[in-house]
């Protein structure tokens, strides 16, 4: 056989993947530990022939600095409001797909698109949905609102417009957007993985839970969600490892400033990837800490989430 009379072959078909992950995948991850623990490590003081030490100087500098808490904050609160919310409204979509027969395909595809439409532009969109734009179109004694398309709604159903994310909007008005679109945005890969596990589900159990009469809820509750437990696992700790990595979202509705224009970094909605990109360009040292710090953060919670469904995930 060619695996046991030739296995260098197989090496030299592999050899371009593995050079490629070599320098692009585990090269920059060596190289971000190396940097995070050289003290004040800057890549134009190296240029220049600058030396650092070995220490954990990156990583203190970065618990206190002022925007650091701010930024896991933000992180922190999209993880746990969007995770739950996008999870059920996923899993009860799904359940509602697998049970239409007409137009199943048609409303997958629906369901699909954000997925593969670009974050920013989607981000954008949303910019424009929420926005409220003060004109006075050449008469300096009148301001009239542009209001977008939900403070229409909302007007029409008889209740004032918010400011959503304009400048004076209170951070609550915020991060609801936030959550509001992050929640759309992951939905769609968590239906498909959902809805692939109800197709793959053995019809005996729901024909015998209708024979013996049981409800709706309870065959759900007994039958769907028990089977459904390894995806519904899955889309929770991706959801969670996609949830700390936030940050294209945020740019796409409030741009760089990673909020509305007037706030600073103790009340914008950076995260951490954020905080990780606005040290890249002059303090490597603190953005690979802040980079593990992350990784830290992720591979813990992580490991709780596998810990917790250990006892109510059914394989």
């Amino acid at each position: 056989m060619v695996g046991s009379k030739h296995p260098w072959k197989a090496w030299l078909y592999l050899s371009p993947a593995i050079i490629l992950l070599l320098i692009f995948t585990v090269w920059p991850i060596i190289n971000t530990v190396r940097m995070a623990f050289l003290e004040g490590y800057n890549s134009m003081a190296v240029a220049g022939g600058a030396k650092f030490e070995i220490g954990i100087s990156n990583f203190t500098n970065v618990i206190k600095y002022k925007g650091f808490i701010n930024c896991l904050t933000n992180t922190m609160l999209l993880c746990v409001l969007t995770v739950p919310i996008s999870t059920i409204l996923a899993l009860v979509i799904s359940v509602c797909l697998n049970a239409i027969k007409p137009l199943r395909r048609m409303l997958q595809t629906i369901f699909f698109l954000p997925y593969v439409t670009n974050s920013i532009a989607i981000g954008m969109v949303f910019a424009a949905m929420f926005n409220m734009v003060g004109n006075n179109f050449g008469r300096p004694n009148e301001i009239l609102i542009t209001a977008g398309i939900i403070n229409n709604i909302i007007e029409f159903f008889g209740g004032e417009a918010i400011n959503w994310i304009n400048v004076g909007s209170t951070k609550l008005a915020n991060m609801t957007v936030m959550v509001i679109y992050i929640v759309w945005n992951a939905l769609p890969f968590k239906i498909l993985v959902l809805l692939g596990g109800l197709q793959s589900v053995n019809k005996q159990y729901y024909d015998a839970a209708k024979v013996d009469g049981t409800s709706r809820f309870r065959t759900f509750t007994r039958i769907t969600v028990p089977l459904l437990s390894p995806m519904i696992t899955y889309v929770v700790i991706t959801g969670f490892i996609g949830g700390f990595k936030e940050y294209s979202s945020i740019v796409g509705i409030f741009g760089e400033k990673m909020g509305p224009p007037g706030t600073n970094q103790s009340t914008n909605l950076n995260t951490m990837v954020g905080f990780i990109y606005d040290n890249l360009t002059n303090q490597q040292g603190r953005a690979s800490a802040a980079a593990l710090i992350l990784f830290g953060i992720i591979f813990v919670v992580t490991m709780l989430n596998l810990h917790i469904s250990k006892k109510n995930t059914h394989y």
